[in-house]
């Protein structure tokens, strides 16, 4: 028999999970909605823990009414299908390019790095202090199944692989420059702050590098920041 009822003890676990950071830490679990993002997991192999799917959609899943589906969405037009996962952190951030976000409060800058990580071959995503949580609905989305791909870790800048590149609008190298004297390095990590504030004085000062991006304006957002940065990086390791 489908749920019916918006008060079902499963849905109300969907709600917690979605809706509350806390409870996705203490069971370890997040929701992705919409076949796009299931569909995603399933390519990467993630496995749900259980799957909804509402009445007579033929999608495989608990079956769900349609109007007790629609009270666990965060889609305005509603989702035919959702799913919750468990957790993956790394226990520390590895790799050739690791993208540092330090203070990165906003969910969807988080899930666009996530999306920019995974278009050019980084390595890990590592979440400082302030960042927002890559597993809450807002930011799982905005990566676009990236957050299904691409290892994350919680770090600090002293527990971050190779060499560290801090982005700073003062900075007076550009990115390219610092860049093209560290290919080919072995590992690379770029460390990005909040919008504003950017990175604290410690952590820019502790990096082995300081470099900018060359903007007409004062500020780039986080995720644009870490784009441009990432394809920059890459692009150079490709050539190498």
């Amino acid at each position: 028999m489908p749920i019916t009822s918006p008060h079902n003890d499963k849905l109300k676990t969907l709600r917690k999970l979605r809706q509350r950071r806390r409870e996705r830490d203490r069971l370890g679990q997040f929701v992705a909605e919409g076949e796009d993002l299931l569909a995603a997991a399933d390519a990467a192999g993630w496995a749900p823990v259980e799957r909804f799917a509402v009445s007579g959609s033929g999608l495989p899943g608990t079956e769900v009414d349609p109007a007790a589906l629609q009270s666990v969405t965060e889609l305005a037009s509603g989702t035919r299908t959702l799913a919750i996962y468990n957790e993956r952190w790394e226990a520390a951030p590895f790799g050739d390019l690791t993208v540092y976000l330090h203070g990165v409060s906003d969910p969807g800058n988080v899930g666009t790095v996530l999306r920019s990580a995974a278009a050019f071959g980084a390595s890990c995503v590592a979440l400082g202090p302030g960042s927002a949580d890559p597993f809450g609905p807002k930011a799982v989305r905005a990566s676009m199944g990236a957050v299904f791909t691409v290892p994350v870790a919680h770090a600090t800048p002293k527990v971050l692989p190779g060499t560290t590149i801090a982005l700073d609008a003062r900075a007076q190298r550009p990115l390219s420059a610092v860049a093209a004297d560290l290919v080919p390095q072995a590992e690379i990590s770029v460390l990005i702050g909040a919008e504003r504030e950017g990175l604290p004085e410690d952590v820019v000062a502790a990096a082995d590098h300081v470099a900018r991006i060359p903007i007409a304006t004062e500020s780039l957002n986080a995720a644009i920041a870490a784009s441009v940065a990432l394809y920059e990086l890459s692009r150079r390791i490709s050539a190498a």
